[in-house]
């Protein structure tokens, strides 16, 4: 990995054609040909080229760095008028960002430890479509009972209750009572009160904030 800091102006001709002129930047160049130029604020960099693009650098009267894609054609000119500083590194890092925390790492930790909905839940399909969108999870009961879930992994409110009620509603030809539960780590009272009406449940779970490879110690944590 290459990092620039540098005084410069750019120039840019691909799907469109741009300029900008003479400023202090953060210029990096990695080693799978990801070009970006960055100014002093903002997150996203304000030139850029994708993974795959050839990069480099040429000098004839002024210090040129090209970067250029050929499918479609693009190429960054960045002409460097000073260099404060610049810096080589070669990187080594082969591991994945693992995120946890999201309603579907709720649904998979259901799904292996069905316990955590109650006692005697057997699982049997996840993202089952109806008429009315796709649920979480749904399953059997200890009485053999249809049992709808949808997670929530923020607190939920009568939003998540309209849409869990329409997914009972694609049941109403089922011939033994179907239950279904909000499964959230917390609920609004608006939404409580049209859980009730409609008889049915909230579970509160809280969303697996540890990463995938850490072991759960207890089950109690979840709760």
């Amino acid at each position: 990995m290459i990092i620039l800091l540098a005084n410069c102006h750019v120039e840019y001709e691909g799907r469109a054609r741009s300029k900008l002129a003479n400023g202090d930047r953060l210029i990096i160049i990695k080693k799978d040909g990801t070009f970006a130029i960055h100014q002093e604020l903002n997150l996203d960099p304000v030139n850029w080229q994708a993974p795959g693009c050839k990069n480099s650098i040429t000098f004839d009267d002024e210090l040129i760095i090209r970067s250029k894609r050929t499918k479609p054609y693009e190429e960054i000119r960045l002409y460097l008028d000073e260099v404060y500083t610049a810096t080589y590194y070669n990187i080594v890092d082969t591991k994945e960002l693992e995120l946890r925390g999201y309603e579907k790492h709720m649904v998979d930790l259901a799904w292996e430890k069905p316990e955590l909905i109650e006692k005697g839940f057997r699982p049997t399909r996840r993202e089952y479509q109806t008429d009315n969108g796709f649920i979480d999870l749904m399953g059997k009961d200890s009485e053999g009972h249809l049992f709808i879930l949808e997670f929530k992994s923020r607190k939920a409110g009568s939003n998540a209750v309209k849409q869990l009620k329409g997914y009972v509603d694609c049941f109403l030809d089922n011939k033994d009572f179907v239950r279904a539960a909000i499964v959230a780590p917390d609920i609004t009272n608006d939404a409580l009160e049209e859980l009730e009406k409609h008889q049915m449940e909230y579970i509160k779970m809280n969303p697996p904030l540890d990463l995938l490879k850490q072991k759960v110690s207890t089950l109690d944590s979840f709760f």
